[in-house]
């Protein structure tokens, strides 16, 4: 996935942590681990050359516990994380039932993350879901402290519609994070008009994970149905697509030139 979207022209890749817990088969409610986590991270920053931003939840623990993820994920690889306001266990951000930490202990989340940064260019930034919990003044406030204590960008989860998304924008001078997840409580709203109102990253978390699970649950039906998968050639992804992305020839080349080497005499 993370060679189609660079070579699509995509700037970044983003890695969520719905999908790596829905990955291994878990609702997004806090139980992967940093081990998890790293491990993916480092899977997909070792295929892209764009920058990987990761999901780091609240930080696996304590303050302490956030200062450990970054050092581990800056090992891994990737380009930087976000960590979130929630309690633990934290709940999907676009759910009912959510819960934040006082501004302060995440201050202090933050300023552990950040004192054990080792790259100055290693992104961290502060999710605040404290809007649908406590409203947008206090969103608000919470990302400007969030700033001060050390964050490089903001992303404000669950903002209803454009209006909320201007209103924050205009409240917060720092570089600001939209997410655009569907079925969810924000308006989807473009990029382009995103970019106009001053947002700095726009993310797609879980979409294409939807639109594969979508596609290979009705192709399931289909051979289910049909004892065959002969109806579904259309839609699939050809074998010679998937060898180009992933590069066969040149592969088969390295293996070929490496067979027939040779060292001087014939030996």
């Amino acid at each position: 996935m993370a060679k189609l979207i660079q070579e699509i022209g995509f700037e970044g890749v983003y890695v969520s942590g719905a999908v790596l817990s829905a990955d291994l088969a878990l609702p997004d409610i806090g139980l992967t681990t940093l081990t998890e986590v790293s491990a993916r991270g480092r899977q997909i920053a070792s295929v892209t050359d764009l920058p990987t931003l990761i999901d780091a939840d609240t930080g696996f623990g304590e303050p302490m516990s956030a200062a450990r993820t970054v050092a581990v994920l800056e090992d891994s690889g990737v380009a930087g994380l976000h960590l979130e306001d929630q309690v633990n266990p934290k709940r999907c951000g676009h759910l009912d039932g959510k819960a934040v930490v006082e501004t302060a202990e995440m201050v202090r989340r933050l300023h552990a993350a950040v004192s054990a940064r080792r790259d100055p260019n290693f992104v961290i930034c502060a999710r605040t879901d404290a809007a649908g919990i406590e409203g947008l003044p206090a969103a608000i406030d919470r990302a400007r402290a969030y700033a001060d204590a050390g964050a490089d960008l903001i992303f404000t989860e669950a903002l209803t519609d454009i209006g909320e998304f201007e209103k924050f924008r205009a409240a917060v001078d720092i570089p600001l994070l939209a997410n655009m997840t569907e079925f969810g409580k924000s308006e989807l709203v473009t990029a382009d008009r995103l970019r106009e109102v001053g947002y700095n990253v726009v993310i797609y978390p879980v979409t294409t994970l939807r639109l594969a699970m979508y596609a290979v649950e009705q192709g399931l039906h289909e051979i289910n149905s049909a004892g065959t998968q002969s109806g579904l050639l259309e839609q699939m992804q050809h074998r010679s697509r998937l060898y180009e992305l992933l590069h066969y020839a040149e592969y088969n080349r390295f293996d070929t030139e490496i067979f027939n080497f040779s060292l001087d005499g014939g030996q």
